[in-house]
């Protein structure tokens, strides 16, 4: 049943159902993309979907991947296997890189080429000879053009490709099924279906590389665009929407959190002096400190100016000692020097709250001397001869 399947007169309709519903998959991804992004790429790449589809749905009516002659429904599946193949891979280009005008002149250059070399379906109807060998004539210009442009998709997309090692694979799938397919067709003349079969594999095998490529694309963008809205564009810290939500989430489910303010000194001064590019400069090294000291213990981010907070999920964490490190390994490492302020959350304390606490104990280092760690405590406690530090 699976050999008749395979390699029965079906074949043709088997494998490109296979390859239409993997199309299919790509196509709802690089639609949405474009729905939500509006880039011309991504709407290229869908029309070129589209015209492979259109290929395939043309073998599907046939019922042969091996047209015979005299027939349009022959003559567009040829012709689209080359114009579907350069569409496809202008598309996958276009997902890493805006396509110039050099681009878009190659581009139809081929395609042009490719409509020249497909009228040889015509042109050869008359030639004497028994019918397989006028469809060897038909097929042969397109067959053999179909190896320059695995060449120059080679030479000229997969540089540019960022998923690189899955393209190359690609286009090796590619070459090895038009390599069976032209001993299939020109050299046994059809006559080993398992042939044929093992060349419609690799055919499915290029698609499916082609979709992980385009999968993997649409994974990094969601990654990217996510990783945009949560976090400071300058020193990579969480923002402060995100930061306030994960504290939140913390405090919601009661988790012993402590809160860490720090504030760089003289930092006004430093701007001025030595320029917002010295200022940027100290606040990558600070916040680059912070996301290392609490890279597995919780989470560093930016509330806005110079100031930069922590927030510490891990209970067994002593908050004072970590402070102290962190002003230590800034004062030692950034050029530049840290008020440290910290509280430790009690039961029933809103995120705001918290971080005010936090602030007001950095508020106390700053004025009592700077480059120092202050504990949050209650201004009774300080009246009564409580001490901070």
């Amino acid at each position: 049943m699976l050999y008749e399947l395979l390699c029965g007169p079906m074949r043709p309709v088997y494998f490109s159902t296979i390859i239409l519903v993997i199309l299919l998959l790509m196509l709802v991804m690089t639609f949405r993309l474009f729905v939500n992004r509006r880039k011309k790429a991504y709407f290229s790449l869908s029309l070129s979907i589209l015209v492979v589809m259109a290929q395939h749905i043309l073998i599907i009516s046939a019922g042969t991947d091996a047209p015979g002659t005299g027939n349009w429904t022959g003559y567009a599946t040829i012709l689209l296997k080359a114009v579907s193949f350069i569409f496809l891979n202008l598309g996958i280009y276009q997902m890493y890189n805006s396509s110039r005008t050099r681009q878009h002149v190659l581009t139809w250059s081929a395609v042009v080429i490719a409509v020249l070399l497909s009228l040889m379906y015509f042109l050869v109807d008359g030639f004497e000879g028994n019918p397989g060998q006028v469809v060897l004539l038909q097929n042969l210009g397109i067959e053999l053009y179909m190896f320059l442009m695995l060449f120059l998709c080679h030479q000229w997309i997969s540089p540019w490709v960022g998923q690189w090692n899955r393209y190359q694979l690609s286009l090796s799938f590619y070459f090895i099924y038009q390599l069976i397919h032209l001993a299939d067709v020109f050299i046994t003349g059809s006559a080993y279906p398992a042939l044929a079969a093992a060349g419609s594999t690799f055919l499915v095998l290029y698609y499916m590389t082609l979709f992980l490529i385009v999968f993997e694309r649409v994974v990094e963008l969601l990654q990217a665009v996510y990783t945009k809205s949560i976090t400071d564009a300058l020193t990579g810290l969480y923002n402060r929407l995100y930061f306030m939500n994960r504290l939140k989430q913390y405090l919601s489910h009661e988790v012993p959190v402590t809160v860490i303010f720090t504030d760089i000194d003289n930092f006004k001064k430093l701007n001025d002096t030595q320029g917002h590019d010295k200022g940027d400069e100290a606040l990558k090294k600070v916040a680059l400190i912070l996301r290392e000291c609490v890279e597995e213990i919780g989470v560093a981010g930016r509330l806005g100016g110079e100031e930069m907070v922590v927030l510490v999920t891990d209970p067994e964490v002593h908050p004072g000692e970590l402070a102290e490190l962190i002003r230590k390994r800034i004062e030692a490492e950034a050029g530049v020097t840290v008020s440290v302020g910290y509280s430790k959350a009690k039961k029933g304390i809103s995120p705001d709250a918290l971080v005010k606490q936090a602030d007001e104990a950095m508020y106390q280092a700053k004025t009592t001397g700077k480059n120092k760690v202050c504990k949050y405590m209650k201004q009774k406690q300080l009246n009564a001869g409580g001490h901070a530090g």
